[in-house]
């Protein structure tokens, strides 16, 4: 074999940044979508329920009493927005994907350096007058456009080495959490409010949101029928084998993927993953969401994210330099410490 085929292989930091610097990524886009989500569809005189649950979703509760915020939209707004020192905000989260993309310039594209350190520049620029009304939609469809941008860019650009399969493992990782998540805050938040016609109407327009929050409005409408039920939105979010952000089908990729990693690159420490992975995906669709929803979604999505922090960690475990995973330590503290 010439030397030119020769892998090279891929030191466990460069695996580590990728995987990283992926799911920082698509944390940055599912908040600006659900920002812009909360904001479109908050209801009058119940508009502090509506972004507080951007709050429950990342489990920040703690973290946003700390900093001293009062759980009113406009401070919700400032610490997603506009606080370095949330680790869970956007410009923490892109400084953080830039950091690792730093350490990985030998790897990446330049295109893809290129582009992130724009989007680094402007988030920056991001201010307390472009919070409200049409502005914020603005900022939202600008943030969400520029890690689209970035993934296309990956896309093309992006040598498909081991170093793929770990920035891949990353996204969907992060994906399939965050779809999880969105469904379990706004599935227990679609409570009663007046007679049967406007619970109807009100719940119709929590699902829109909620569809729309993981970008699956219109193709939810292709596939459901008119009079679509909260099983129909459960289905396509959890399970539609075609739908891009639904848990099963980014379960079924990262189970592909790893499996490549050990048939074609020889790393037998996927194992452990693959059998978690495989284990995730049969939670998924082993019972009929009819029962699901009877017995108490809240519950089994419990287990899922439990089940998704496992698959992290044995991905860590196998591949990472020192995985010291802490139960409620958030994934910018996880990477920290390992």
């Amino acid at each position: 074999m010439s030397t030119y085929m020769r892998d090279p292989g891929l030191l466990a930091r460069d695996a580590e940044g990728l995987f990283w610097m992926a799911r920082y990524l698509e944390r940055v886009e599912n908040l600006a979508r659900l920002i812009d989500v909360t904001q479109s569809f908050e209801s009058p005189g119940f508009e502090a329920d509506a972004w507080w649950g951007l709050i429950r979703i990342n489990a920040d509760e703690e973290n946003f009493s700390k900093r001293g915020f009062s759980p009113d939209a406009i401070h919700i707004k400032r610490f997603y927005l506009l606080d370095k020192g949330n680790p869970t905000s956007i410009p923490s989260s892109l400084e953080d994907a830039r950091t690792n993309a730093r350490t990985l310039r030998p790897l990446i594209s330049t295109e893809m350096w290129r582009q992130i350190n724009v989007f680094h520049r402007f988030v920056g620029r991001i201010g307390a007058a472009d919070l409200e009304g049409d502005a914020l939609s603005r900022v939202c469809t600008r943030l969400k456009d520029a890690v689209q941008a970035h993934t296309g860019i990956t896309e093309g650009t992006l040598y498909r080495d081991q170093g793929w399969y770990f920035y891949e493992l990353g996204r969907l990782l992060e994906r399939a959490d965050q779809t999880t998540r969105m469904l379990d805050i706004k599935y227990t938040a679609l409570l009663p409010h007046g007679g049967r016609e406007e619970q109807r109407v009100a719940e119709l327009t929590q699902w829109h949101a909620v569809l729309r929050g993981a970008a699956g409005y219109h193709a939810f409408k292709r596939r459901a029928r008119a009079e679509f039920s909260a099983e129909d939105v459960v289905h396509f979010l959890l399970r539609d084998a075609s739908s891009p952000r639904s848990a099963l089908l980014c379960v079924r990729r990262m189970e592909s993927h790893l499996d490549d990693l050990r048939r074609l690159y020889g790393l037998h420490a996927a194992g452990e993953a693959i059998e978690s992975a495989e284990l995730l995906r049969e939670i998924l669709v082993e019972k009929p969401l009819s029962h699901i929803l009877a017995t108490g979604l809240h519950d089994y999505l419990d287990i899922v994210q439990i089940q998704l922090q496992k698959l992290a960690a044995c991905i860590g475990r196998g591949f990472f330099r020192d995985w010291r995973p802490e139960p409620a330590a958030t994934q910018t503290q996880v990477q920290a410490q390992a």
